[in-house]
């Protein structure tokens, strides 16, 4: 196994959340651009077309806010409009098959969590880098056997 990264870490789609911000700024100032440059539009329109690139810049900033962030007592997890905080006992199994969209936690309450911070798209060496650094952190921090299964 290789040497576990320093706590606390920050594990996030670096180059997403890049493509994401830029495009969000540059729609932004296009939209805003636009609707000063065009004579034809009434003060209420003008407004209106500024509101619109303001909302899809904020979209796209929520899609960029994604990430994992793992600390002596556990993982957040901060998707697109949720946040949850995880003990690493919670924590039972991290995942990334080929094919997933991201990384995907099973937890000890039986569910699985989405973890978007961690997400193979255009970065996916990196991807499974960070989810086996991951891994290897659940695993050096976790519970080794489920409750009730004793030895």
């Amino acid at each position: 196994m290789s040497e576990l990264p320093a706590l606390p870490v920050t594990f996030r789609p670096g180059r997403t959340r890049a493509v994401l911000l830029t495009a969000g700024v540059a729609i932004f100032v296009v939209i805003t651009a636009v609707a000063l440059l065009l004579d034809k539009l009434g003060p209420g329109e003008r407004l209106s077309f500024i509101v619109t690139g303001a909302l899809m810049f904020g979209v796209l900033a929520m899609l960029a806010r994604v990430k994992v962030v793992a600390d002596e007592a556990g993982v957040t997890v901060v998707n697109i409009a949720t946040r949850r905080r995880l003990a690493w006992p919670e924590i039972l199994q991290v995942n990334l098959r080929p094919g997933d969209p991201w990384v995907f936690l099973n937890l000890s309450d039986g569910t699985s969590l989405p973890a978007l911070g961690i997400q193979p798209g255009i970065a996916k060496q990196r991807a499974i880098a960070d989810a086996r650094a991951l891994r290897a952190l659940a695993e050096a921090h976790g519970i080794r056997e489920p409750e009730g299964h004793e030895g």
